[in-house]
């Protein structure tokens, strides 16, 4: 299925109601298919990640309120956008996230504590690309991801890993960032560079209609979709509380970067039940009415409605919400528990290989240090 093909120009692709009941139209047909064709078992593990992923992130809320860590982003109300992308792409994609794509980043096989330590302040890097689903660290600088992306991309394309017609070689990468984010210069020189070298990345914008006490009505007064055509991208505007319509839009837009065909956006309409960072207070800016109406929305409850007019049991749920409270009650007890790293770490992950510089900057504050051992600096 051709992205530029299916992406329908003012549409949204919605494929579940608010009621878990699916939705097939003229509109979204090439989509519905591809979702009919969604096998049991992936619809079950994407539930069981969104369920997750909110259990983890109530958590971290908690912990942040009790004092154990000094932020934490929530992501609740965003899982099936988040989820939904996460298990369209390949092992050898790149992922770019921001700051709240906590359900990608574990999909991708971050461990729940390595987010947290971020947000604790014990960590000098996050984690290993490498050792964690070629995922790279969460990005706090507002929409600077998207170059970070943009340029990988191009790497990848250079590398000839795309465009070969190999499923285990093409390649693509995937970059997540937020309706405020599109106000930034580097996300609008990111759609310039990636359409000009048709740089296999895909834009993956989650609008949750905030950026912080900043409606997206005041942002731009086009809808976010329409920005990308005007640099030659194709885009698609979709349903951000369906987990099927995530999926399947995030299936086309790697497919069509993989290919060699370029860039690809896609926008999730969504929305944050929670406040911007722990920092907030919504309650400010925000009107109940808004509110209580995405919660009738919620992705989780859609996709449960659905996947039991397919036969999910009581006992398969139950599991889910088993489990999700294990890794709360496994974070709280470990995040007490956490010590602060060893100064060698921010050296050895300055570079990917060792650097006599560093090396000579890392002996330097070792003598240095241990100079105090010794009372020399007293």
């Amino acid at each position: 299925m051709s992205f530029r093909a299916a992406a329908p120009a003012t549409t949204t692709v919605r494929l579940l109601d608010p009621e878990g009941r699916f939705v097939e139209t003229d509109e979204n047909a090439e989509f519905a298919a591809a979702a009919r064709a969604i096998p049991d078992e992936t619809l079950l593990a994407m539930h069981r990640r969104m369920v997750l992923t909110r259990r983890f992130d109530h958590a971290g809320h908690n912990l942040q309120r009790t004092g154990q860590l000094g932020l934490w982003v929530p992501s609740h109300g965003q899982e099936a956008a988040q989820t939904g992308s996460a298990f369209a792409l390949r092992a050898q994609d790149h992922v770019f996230p921001s700051y709240r794509e906590h359900a990608v980043t574990m999909q991708r096989g971050v461990e729940p504590m390595e987010i947290i330590a971020m947000y604790r302040g014990q960590t000098h890097g996050g984690w290993d690309p490498d050792q964690r689903g070629n995922t790279h660290i969460s990005t706090l600088v507002i929409g600077s991801q998207t170059l970070h992306a943009t340029g990988y991309a191009l790497g990848q394309k250079l590398d000839g890993d795309v465009g070969t017609g190999d499923p285990d070689r093409d390649a693509c990468s995937i970059v997540y960032f937020g309706d405020g984010a599109t106000s930034q210069g580097d996300v609008n020189e990111a759609y310039v560079f990636s359409a000009s070298t048709k740089a296999p990345v895909v834009f993956f914008l989650q609008n949750n209609h905030w950026a912080i006490s900043v409606p997206v009505s005041v942002q731009s007064p086009t809808p976010l979709v329409d920005r990308p055509r005007g640099f030659g991208i194709p885009s698609v505007l979709i349903d951000g509380n369906d987990i099927l319509a995530s999926y399947t839009a995030s299936v086309v837009a790697t497919d069509h970067a993989r290919s060699g065909q370029g860039p690809a956006f896609i926008e999730a309409d969504t929305y944050r039940i929670g406040a911007h960072t722990s920092s907030d207070d919504p309650s400010r800016y925000r009107a109940d009415g808004e509110l209580e109406d995405w919660v009738r929305r919620d992705p989780i409850v859609r996709s449960e409605a659905y996947l039991r007019s397919k036969g999910a049991t009581d006992a398969q749920f139950a599991a889910f919400d088993e489990e999700g409270e294990d890794i709360a009650a496994d974070v709280r007890r470990r995040t007490v528990a956490l010590t602060p790293p060893s100064v060698d770490v921010m050296f050895d992950n300055v570079y990917r290989e060792p650097h006599p510089l560093v090396a000579e900057q890392k002996a330097w504050l070792e003598q240095y240090e241990a100079g105090f051992e010794g009372g020399a600096h007293a």
